[in-house]
């Protein structure tokens, strides 16, 4: 079953225009990614670097001391903060937080996080941070495990979006309360509404994004208030994505898929501030379409390095192919009138 048609118009006129009418840093946006503890430098580095690849003017990663090394090494693109140490005060983390956090459009956060307390104490900072700035947020791998341990730090905030795998899911739904005998085509928007109406990407064999935020009433009038969006009572849509991917599910891809959700929440920022675009699409549902176009680039991304590499391919084989993804699903220069 293909995007509506309706839904991938709206999603192209969240890319920044390649013509030379805006410069460096008003319009292509700036991510950062929280994550990266001693033991995982490999996934905040492919949510960074699919960032950069997918287009946005920045990539930052805020990290722990004993990754940023390796993170670094990795490419000089990338903009590393090694604020997270374990042996430092939640204030003086707060203070370069709130510094770093007021330069970029959406934090990614959980690629490389770990469950050590002291990294997810910083990431439930950096969220409340995020969300007092008004900032696009994605939640991932041990940021999920943040949010179902304490549903309170994202719930019924609406500019977010949370990308479970199978087993992610799973856990998450029942950490939120859905009832295990929902339909299992029914589960991502239930876990949407307990979660206030938060985006949902479900990633499976096709990947299910919902939202639906009509069922928690003082989520939804805080959620107004927070987002102060004219057309909010637009509370519920659930969309699939069947675009091929490749055969062979490599680790890593999971955080390719964040930083591409992350670029067109960057790119739906900068829209929403009005850099570009004709501000027809309202803020609430830039995470809905940021989740439908990051999932059709990020499978397409896996279908074209699995054809050259085949059983072989890893992540890393993912980097090189994600401009001719993105040409592929939505046009080398999309016609994004200003």
């Amino acid at each position: 079953m293909p995007v509506p048609r309706a839904i991938f118009e709206q999603i192209k006129k969240l890319i920044p225009p390649l013509d030379g009418s805006l410069h460096k840093g008003q319009s292509v946006g700036r991510v950062g990614v929280l994550g990266g503890a001693l033991d995982y430098t490999g996934a905040p580095f492919f949510a960074a670097m699919s960032a950069q690849r997918f287009g946005v003017d920045l990539s930052h990663v805020i990290c722990s001391p004993t990754a940023a090394g390796a993170i670094k090494s990795y490419s000089p693109d990338l903009i590393v903060h090694p604020i997270l140490r374990e042996d430092n005060s939640l204030e003086s983390v707060h203070e370069e937080l709130q510094s770093v956090l007021s330069r970029l459009h959406v934090l990614i956060v959980g690629p490389g996080l770990g469950r050590e307390s002291y990294m997810q104490k910083y990431a439930k900072t950096a969220v409340s941070i995020a969300r007092e700035k008004g900032m696009f947020i994605v939640l991932d791998a041990d940021g999920l495990y943040m949010v179902g341990e304490t549903p309170a730090i994202i719930k019924g905030y609406r500019r977010a979006v949370v990308t479970p795998n199978v087993v992610e899911f799973k856990r998450l739904s029942e950490q939120v309360g859905v009832d295990p005998n929902t339909p299992s085509e029914k589960k991502a928007e239930m876990v949407s509404r307990k979660l206030g109406g938060v985006t949902v990407l479900q990633k499976g064999p096709k990947d299910i994004i919902a939202t639906d935020s009509t069922g928690d009433e003082a989520s939804l009038e805080a959620s107004k208030l927070q987002n102060s969006d004219p057309e909010f009572e637009k509370a519920k849509e659930v969309i699939e994505v069947d675009v091929q991917g490749g055969l062979k599910r490599c680790g890593g891809q999971g955080d390719v898929l964040s930083g591409a959700v992350g670029t067109f929440m960057a790119w739906g920022k900068c829209y929403e501030d009005g850099a570009f675009g004709d501000h027809s699409i309202p803020a609430s549902r830039i995470p809905l379409l940021a989740a439908v176009g990051g999932s059709m680039a990020t499978r397409t991304t896996s279908r074209l390095a699995f054809s050259k590499q085949g059983r072989s391919v890893v992540t890393q084989d993912m980097l090189s192919e994600i401009g001719k993804a993105f040409a592929e699903v939505f046009g080398e220069h999309p016609d994004v009138k200003l």
